[in-house]
């Protein structure tokens, strides 16, 4: 793991999850997103401590594991760094079992409750622009994804768009990213499109993108989303369960369901569609023989 110039002070450290790093004149430096775990967060603590930066201040993009998972390693072993993230994420992150819940709809098995130990924070931002340590950085709503995800801008306009935007790789390999609300993901796209910013950094891509190389990028991912939709509605002409609908949509892109977890990301995605053509009144459901049954209005 390396530390890389985007711009001015902006930085970030390629990894499965990047993290974006801003830094100060006194050498103390804003992490964004921290990775997994308490390795993943070691790791990005020696790519700091190689390039004299002392880790003052966190910002979340959201509360899932993988960008907030190595938080406390880093409080914990630098006293004083002060976490920030918005006030719906904050809940998830403070209350950790919501996740798993949310996820699973019950207390869920050890597979998807993978930590049990809160991440605490310590200020809660607003959207517009956001002072920390003299410094504006300009916070925008970006959900869909999870309830109350973020993006940042710093001063440099790079942006850091979390997992609000997903790249050609993640859609090719997984067909159906994890989505919390399919409506409030393409509200999101939109508002993409009007942050101003020059450089976009994805959560999980090894590339940066340019302005007009992330509004393509959007164009792929709404394209994307409404060619979910009419493969549900497509196979809704008859009526299915939620599990069955999966199955027909894991079996017709032959993607992996292997694991378990995996499996259960793909279920909620497919809910999250069901609601989104639900209320869009193009699917309608009916209860037989103890089934939910779904289909095409």
């Amino acid at each position: 793991m390396n530390l890389t110039k985007i711009r001015g002070n902006t930085f970030y450290i390629p990894s499965n999850t990047n993290t974006g790093v801003y830094t100060y004149k006194n050498k103390n430096c804003l992490i964004i997103d921290t990775g997994m775990n308490n390795t993943a967060a070691r790791k990005i603590e020696n790519v700091l401590l190689s390039n004299n930066l002392h880790p003052k201040y966190i910002v979340n993009t959201h509360n899932h594991l993988d960008h907030s998972g190595g938080n406390n390693y880093l409080t914990e072993n630098y006293p004083g760094c002060i976490t920030y993230t918005s006030e719906k994420e904050r809940l998830f992150m403070e209350n950790n079992e919501l996740f798993p819940y949310t996820f699973y709809g019950a207390v869920s098995t050890k597979d998807i409750a993978k930590s049990n130990k809160p991440i605490k924070v310590d200020y809660t931002l607003n959207y517009g622009t956001e002072k920390i340590n003299d410094e504006k950085f300009e916070i925008i709503s970006l959900k869909g994804h999870t309830l109350d995800q973020i993006g940042i801008v710093t001063p440099d306009k790079v942006c850091f768009l979390g997992d609000s935007l997903f790249s050609v790789d993640i859609l090719n390999k997984y067909q159906l990213p994890f989505i919390y609300s399919v409506e409030d993901t393409l509200n999101s796209f939109e508002h993409i499109k009007e942050i101003d910013g020059d450089i976009f950094v994805l959560g999980h891509s090894d590339k940066l993108y340019s302005k007009d190389e992330v509004e393509n990028l959007v164009d792929i991912n709404i394209k994307w989303v409404n060619n979910i939709s009419e493969e549900f509605l497509t196979i809704l002409d008859q009526p299915y369960s939620r599990e069955d609908l999966l199955q027909n949509i894991l079996i017709l892109n032959d993607m992996d369901y292997s694991n378990f977890n995996q499996y259960h990301i793909y279920f909620s995605s497919t809910a999250a569609f069901l609601t989104y053509l639900t209320n869009k009144g193009l699917v309608e459901n009916h209860i037989e023989n103890g089934k939910i049954y779904y289909y095409r209005k």
